[in-house]
C-alpha cells in the first residue's frame, strides 16, 4: 500500500535580523556574523518574493552591489553563484564571503550604499499549509502538478532539499516507494537546476518530465 504525496503550500515570514551593511566591508563582516537561515533567505527566499524590477539578480547580495554599491563586477561574480551546488549553507558562506574579500583586495576605492538603501540581513521563518489534497498514484502527479501554486512547487522542490534527513525533493522521494519502474524518472528530475529559473518555470518543467515519463510509459 502506498502513501498518498500530499499537497502542502508554504509562505516564507521575513525576520530582521538588526545587522546592516552600507559598504562592501561591512557586508562581508554582516555575512560572518548572521545565521545561516539569513544566507538561505537572500539566495532561495528570493524566489517566492514577487519581483517585478530585476530579474538579472538571483540572490539579493548580487543586486545590492549592483544597484546600491554600482560594483558591476562584483554583482556578477555574485549572481554565477549557485546554492544549489553547495552542500550546505556554512560551504555556501565561505564562498561569498572568499568572492567579496577578493573584491575587497582589488579595489582602494570604497563604495557607499545611500544610507535609505543599505542592506539588511534579514531571515526567514517557513509557515506551511496543508492543501487538503491528495496524490495517489504517479498518472495523477502528472496531472497535478500543473496545477499547484508556486508555494506548493517551494515547498516540495527547494525547502525539501534541506530538510533532514532525506534532503531530496519530496517528488523524488514519494516516486521511489513505487519501486525501480521510476528510477529513470527520479534520475531525470535530478537532473533540473532549481535556481536559475523562477518557479512557474521550474513547475513547468517537473510536470514536463513527470508527464512525459508517464506517457512513454503508457505507449509501451
Amino acid at each position: 500500500m502506498h502513501e498518498p504525496f500530499a499537497i502542502r503550500d508554504c509562505a516564507l515570514v521575513a525576520i530582521a535580523t538588526g545587522q546592516r551593511a552600507q559598504t562592501l566591508r561591512e557586508l562581508r563582516d554582516g555575512l560572518l556574523r548572521v545565521p545561516r537561515e539569513s544566507i538561505y533567505y537572500h539566495f532561495w527566499g528570493r524566489l517566492l518574493r514577487p519581483r517585478f524590477d530585476d530579474t538579472e539578480f538571483h540572490n539579493d547580495f548580487a543586486a545590492w552591489t549592483r544597484h546600491c554599491l554600482h560594483d558591476e563586477t562584483l554583482a556578477e561574480r555574485l549572481a554565477v553563484i549557485d546554492p544549489a551546488d553547495f552542500t550546505d549553507l556554512e560551504e555556501l558562506r565561505h564562498e561569498l564571503v572568499e568572492v567579496i574579500e577578493n573584491r575587497l583586495d582589488e579595489t582602494d576605492v570604497m563604495q557607499f550604499a545611500r544610507r535609505d538603501r543599505q542592506f539588511h540581513f534579514r531571515r526567514c521563518q517557513t509557515v506551511v499549509f496543508d492543501t487538503g489534497n491528495r496524490v495517489c498514484d504517479p498518472q495523477a502527479l502528472a496531472q497535478a502538478i500543473p496545477a499547484m501554486s508556486v508555494g506548493s512547487v517551494y515547498y516540495h522542490v527547494i525547502d525539501a532539499r534541506w530538510r533532514e534527513p532525506v534532503r531530496t525533493d519530496d517528488f523524488r522521494t514519494w516516486l521511489r516507494q513505487f519501486g525501480r519502474k521510476y528510477g529513470p524518472l527520479c534520475d531525470e528530475l535530478a537532473g533540473v537546476d532549481p535556481y536559475f529559473s523562477n518557479l512557474a518555470q521550474l513547475r513547468a518543467e517537473i510536470g514536463r518530465l513527470v508527464g512525459a515519463f508517464i506517457d512513454r510509459g503508457a505507449a509501451r
